[in-house]
C-alpha cells in the first residue's frame, strides 16, 4: 500500500475513533444531565411543602387537602413496610425456584419453565392489580384473613399484627401482589447467575458425599453471592416504585394502623390518585415532595447495595 494511501487511512481510523469517544462521553453525560434534571425539577415543585412545613413533613401523619395540611408519614410507612413484606416472600420462593430450574428440574421442563418465570415479568401491574382486587382479595378475605384472626392474633407479641376484619385489601395484600410481581424479575437473575457456576466446583461438592442443599449453601451461593445481591436489589427497586397494583389493593386510607390486615397508602398509590385532582399549590407542591422523598429512598438503597456489592467484592479479593 503507498505511503500516502497508508497515511490517509490512519488519520481516518483517528478522526473514526475521536468521533466514537465523543459520542460514548455525550451518551454518559446526557444520563448525568436527565437525573440532575429531574432531580432539580422535584426539588423546584417541592419549595413551597418544604418551607411551608418544613422536616415536620417527614414525621406528621395529617392528609387534609380542606386545611392544607400534608405529611408524608403514612405514604412512607406504607412503601416501607409493602416493599419489605414483599422481599421477604419473594426472597425464598425465588431461591427455590432458581434450585429447581438449575439443579432438580429435568431438562425437558427446564426450558419451558423458565420461559413462563420470564413472561411473568412481563405482564402488565395493572392486570395484577386488577386480579389482586378481583380474585384474590376476596379468597385472601374469605380463607386467610380470617385464619390469621384466629391462630395468630391472640398471640401477644405477633397478634396486633394480623388482628382486624377481613376485608381482604390492606397493607399484607399489597405486600403479596408486590411479591408476586417481584419473583420473576429476582429468579430470572438467580437462576442465571447460578448456570455460570462451574460445574467442576458443584461436581466435586456431590463426589465429597454433600446433597443439593449442601452443594447450594455452601458452593453455589458463595459463588454468585454478588449476583444474587444485585437481583434481589433490582426486586426490591421495582417494589418500591410500583404503583398501580399496589394502588388496587392497599386501600389507599391516610390512616395508620398497627395491623397489617388494614388499610394504608404508599408514596406511589397516593400520587396516583390525588395528583390529577390536586387544587392549589401547596396540595401539588406537597404531592411533589412525596415523588422527591421516594427519589430519595430509591437512592438510599440502590447506593447501600452498590456499597454492599463493593464490600463483597473487596472480601473476595482479599481471600484471593
Amino acid at each position: 500500500m503507498p505511503t500516502f494511501l497508508r497515511e490517509a487511512s490512519l488519520k481516518r481510523q483517528t478522526v473514526l475513533d475521536l468521533l466514537f469517544r465523543n459520542l460514548t462521553r455525550l451518551a454518559a453525560f446526557m444520563v448525568l444531565a436527565l437525573l440532575a434534571a429531574i432531580i432539580g425539577s422535584l426539588i423546584v415543585g417541592s419549595l413551597p411543602a418544604i418551607r411551608e412545613f418544613g422536616f415536620g413533613f417527614l414525621t406528621s401523619s395529617e392528609w387534609n387537602p380542606v386545611t392544607d395540611q400534608y405529611g408524608a408519614l403514612i405514604p412512607i410507612v406504607g412503601t416501607l413496610i409493602t416493599s419489605g413484606i414483599a422481599l421477604l416472600i419473594a426472597i425464598p420462593v425465588s431461591f427455590g425456584i432458581a434450585i429447581f430450574l438449575t439443579e432438580l428440574s429435568p431438562n425437558w421442563l427446564r426450558r419451558p419453565l423458565g420461559i413462563a418465570v420470564e413472561l411473568l415479568a412481563g405482564i402488565p401491574s395493572i392486570i395484577y392489580g386488577m386480579w389482586g382486587l378481583f380474585i384474590f382479595a376476596p379468597l385472601f378475605a374469605d380463607h386467610v384473613e380470617p385464619w390469621l384472626n384466629d391462630h395468630i392474633g391472640p398471640l401477644p407479641v405477633l397478634g396486633p399484627f394480623f388482628s382486624g376484619p377481613p376485608m381482604g385489601i390492606g397493607m399484607l395484600t399489597a405486600g403479596i401482589i408486590l411479591a408476586i410481581m417481584v419473583i420473576p424479575f429476582i429468579a430470572s437473575v438467580m437462576r442465571d447467575v447460578f448456570d455460570v457456576v462451574p460445574a467442576m466446583l458443584k461436581e466435586s461438592a456431590y463426589g465429597l458425599g454433600a446433597t443439593t442443599w449442601e452443594v447450594m449453601w455452601n458452593v453455589v451461593l458463595p459463588y454468585t453471592k454478588i449476583g444474587v445481591v444485585g437481583g434481589i436489589m433490582l426486586g426490591l427497586g421495582r417494589a418500591l416504585g410500583e404503583t398501580m397494583a399496589v394502588t388496587f389493593v392497599i386501600g389507599n386510607a391516610h390512616e395508620l394502623h398497627k395491623s397489617l390486615l388494614m388499610p394504608g397508602n404508599s408514596i406511589s398509590s397516593a400520587l396516583a390518585n390525588e395528583f390529577t385532582e390536586a387544587v392549589g399549590e401547596l396540595y401539588t407542591s406537597s404531592l411533589i415532595e412525596l415523588g422527591l422523598i421516594l427519589f430519595f429512598i430509591t437512592f438510599v438503597v440502590l447506593s447501600l447495595a452498590r456499597f454492599m456489592l463493593y464490600k463483597l467484592a473487596k472480601g473476595e479479593g482479599r481471600g484471593a
